[in-house]
């Protein structure tokens, strides 16, 4: 069950309450480089991001701000250190939602002004401590115990912000760790009912990231905490919408389409599983409806597992055993299978749209 939390408006998107998870993303490029930024936030959206942070670096880029959210279709959130004055002009600008860390600000003054510039354009804030950053008098208390540390920097800060008056807040406490940054959030989520942003920081490249992120995110979104994800991936940051597209529907928050089933085939197989595997995952790249298939090789377990998909096959002998929303279709000769296989996906997926 999800865990209960107070919802929180970023643009027209809810963070929290009865909403979705939501997908966000971070671009990469210079952002006072409006061009490259926006064509970036296109592809992201393009991929299925639904909320897009920006670095906000210096006054150039606190000045493209502007711009870059009349010209984009999801809402934008600045990234602030350092420099309070930084976050009150991207709140001057019109962004969406400030992120801020208490680690980095330099004291409760500039968050004061942060938060009165807030308050005025009823901007969100995100209190984003982080393992890099989180200030050293609490590391110092826990002795080095992260994740007690993270818990007490927010706890801490939210109690400025409430005694100001202020609740429009997301959370976020992030580490490297995978196993800190879920006892971190474990820890916050049975203290608050502010939403969460969740990920695991720096996470690293390519599939070494997709791990950490999954098993972090995922073992989170599992036990119902969780309101919006960033999948924090080394590159091309549209890799981290598809990776959170399938954590989000691996742990049975949301669909974004077919979940394709499939073995990883022995001895026993005797159809061109990998193949056929591959002819359905592009065949399905562009389907928006929740189908399981289910594509098996043997006849040990593909029988089985064949009946639980909308449609599925199991490779037996010389011909392949079709099974369609659990019972017996059909049986094809395995020179027909490919054919006969994919035109029954497109079919399925129509009727199911209809």
């Amino acid at each position: 069950m999800k865990r209960k939390s107070i919802s929180v408006m970023v643009g027209d998107v809810a963070v929290g309450g009865d909403a979705q998870v939501s997908i966000q993303s971070m671009t990469n490029t210079d952002t006072s480089d409006v061009g490259a930024t926006l064509e970036q936030i296109h592809r992201l959206v393009e991929a299925g991001c639904e909320l897009v942070r920006v670095a906000v670096p210096d006054e150039a880029a606190a000045m493209s701000l502007g711009t870059i959210k009349k010209n984009i279709s999801i809402p934008l959130i600045a990234d602030i250190h350092f420099n309070y004055k930084l976050a009150v002009s991207a709140i001057n600008q019109g962004v969406d939602k400030v992120r801020i860390n208490p680690g980095t600000l330099g004291g409760v003054k500039n968050l004061e002004r942060i938060v009165d510039a807030a308050k005025e354009r009823g901007v969100p804030l995100r209190i984003g401590v982080n393992s890099g950053s989180v200030e050293k008098s609490f590391l110092a208390k826990y002795e080095g115990r992260i994740s007690e540390a993270l818990v007490e920097s927010t706890l801490k800060t939210i109690d400025y912000l409430e005694n100001k008056s202020f609740t429009a807040i997301v959370l976020s406490l992030k580490t490297t760790s995978v196993s800190s940054t879920v006892e971190a959030y474990e820890k916050i989520a049975s203290r608050i009912s502010y939403p969460l942003h969740v990920g695991v920081t720096e996470a690293g490249k390519g599939l070494k990231g997709v791990i950490k992120s999954s098993i972090g995110i995922g073992s989170l979104l599992l036990k119902g905490i969780g309101d919006t994800i960033r999948v924090s991936l080394t590159g091309d940051p549209v890799e981290e919408i598809s990776a959170a597209k399938e954590i989000l529907q691996a742990t049975g928050q949301r669909t974004f389409g077919p979940e394709i089933i499939s073995c990883p085939t022995c001895a026993r197989c005797k159809i061109d599983l990998i193949g056929l595997v591959n002819k359905v995952e592009a065949l399905c790249k562009n389907v928006t409806v929740p189908l399981k298939i289910a594509v098996m090789g043997c006849p040990v377990n593909g029988p089985g597992e064949a009946r639980e998909a909308h449609l599925g096959v199991s490779g037996a002998g010389e011909e392949a055993i079709l099974f369609k929303e659990g019972v017996f279709f059909k049986k094809v000769p395995l020179r027909k299978l490919e054919e006969v296989f994919l035109h029954e996906i497109e079919e399925l997926a129509a009727s199911k749209f209809s």
